[in-house]
């Protein structure tokens, strides 16, 4: 299976004194990205870089906001000097590189780190997303880019209008390839892959690497170098996982008392009357809380999470689809009220605690009957947690948080 494919692992002391410099990058680069905040690279960085600039198909497993764009964006602005770079300016040259993701927000958010490693050496960069006039986007192709970032969407659709041509690009990046895949990009993404160069380098990066992600792999990556990213291994010491086999009409009391600490908590509910429910029972019990769910507007889902990133309440109750995407750095507690039903929803929850290294709790509630179905998912996931029979008022239940009660 491709997602137990063996990564290369390297540790934060295996780059101690390592620079920038070291792994291959130019100076001019180096000093970008000391600008940027990077005077010296994280670990995934020191493994990605160096496979990156030998020219091979790198895989990569983790999320946003492990270091990742700067493990790919360095090399590949590094990798396109190497054939005279900025030295080749041309008025509506094609371009040589391509990053995808899958919303316009992280394609935003990738360019802001790229463009200015990219603009230190002579190179430029333009962002290719839906939702706005594609006028502007179209302009930046002409003048001529070296480096496309954007989502697949646009990309085809300029692609077919004959607007953008990507037969000179020999590096692409797909970045958050299982997102891009559960968005029902995997056929676009195909299609614009085989528009590039043949032979060209992939660099892939992902949570999760089944399914679409499989086939994406198996297409394009024949023989990667493969990494785990550093921090996002969902089996690590930062975060604790444990599984309380409850009775149903517990569920609520529990939650409760899991809740009652000093401490940013996020509990998952499977739907959005849940959501509301719990959200309402922990206000009542005195313990601040606000729901995160589909029937919300844009505006109320926005205040709400401002809401628990200020700390003006303690809970936020969710359900997945609007769970997605949140990146609160100092949540350590997550609980999932109902248990999710594969493996991948498990990892995609579990990853909003334990971020940058911290020390994260998982607790997962579930009935008698679900245990082996709960053990079969747990280990599709490579985690191992233990299990508890829990009643409220259980003193473990109050252990697990590793917190003071709120309303002791």
């Amino acid at each position: 299976m491709l997602e137990r494919l063996e990564a290369e692992a390297i540790q934060a002391s295996d780059v101690v004194g390592m620079s920038f410099g070291d792994l291959g990058l130019g100076g001019n680069i180096v000093a970008a990205l000391a600008e940027l905040g990077a005077p010296s690279p994280f670990p995934i960085q020191a493994a990605t870089i160096p496979d990156v600039l030998a020219g091979k198909d790198v895989l990569g497993r983790g999320k946003t906001g492990s270091g990742k764009t700067i493990a790919f964006g360095a090399p590949l602005v590094e990798k396109l000097m190497e054939n005279g770079g900025g030295k080749k300016r041309a008025m509506g040259r094609k371009p040589r590189a391509l990053i995808l993701a899958p919303t316009r927000e992280l394609a935003l958010q990738i360019d802001r780190t790229v463009q200015p490693i990219a603009r230190s050496v002579g190179l430029f960069t333009t962002q290719i997303y839906g939702g706005v006039p594609q006028h502007r986007q179209v302009g930046a192709l002409q003048r001529g880019v070296d480096i496309i970032v954007g989502t697949p969407g646009r990309i085809e659709d300029l692609i077919e209008q004959g607007r953008l041509d990507l037969s000179e690009v020999t590096i692409t990046v797909l970045d958050e390839a299982d997102h891009m895949c559960d968005l029902g990009f995997l056929e676009p993404v195909q299609r614009i892959l085989r528009e590039t160069a043949d032979n060209g380098q992939k660099l892939l990066f992902s949570a999760t690497l089944d399914k679409g992600v499989a086939q994406l792999v198996k297409e394009f990556l024949p023989e990667p170098a493969v990494h785990e990213v550093a921090g996002e291994d969902q089996a690590s010491s930062t975060i604790d996982h444990r599984v309380l086999v409850i009775e149903q009409r517990d569920k609520g009391r529990i939650i409760e008392q899991l809740a009652d600490r000093n401490g940013k908590t996020l509990v998952f509910a499977r739907t959005r009357a849940f959501a509301e429910q719990l959200a309402e029972q922990l206000d009542d019990a005195g313990i601040p809380a606000v729901s995160l769910h589909g029937d919300l507007n844009q505006a109320r889902r926005t205040r709400n999470l401002a809401q628990l990133t200020s700390g003006r309440v303690s809970v936020l109750v969710a359900t997945d689809v609007a769970a997605r995407g949140i990146h609160v750095d100092d949540i350590d507690l997550v609980i999932q009220a109902d248990a999710p039903d594969e493996y991948k929803t498990y990892l995609h929850r579990s990853g909003r605690t334990g971020r940058a290294g911290k020390q994260g709790t998982v607790v997962t509630l579930i009935p008698k009957q679900r245990q082996r179905r709960m053990a079969e998912l747990l280990e599709r996931a490579e985690i191992e947690a233990d299990f508890v029979v829990s009643f409220p008022g259980d003193e473990l239940v109050s252990q697990i948080a590793g917190h003071t009660p709120v309303n002791a």
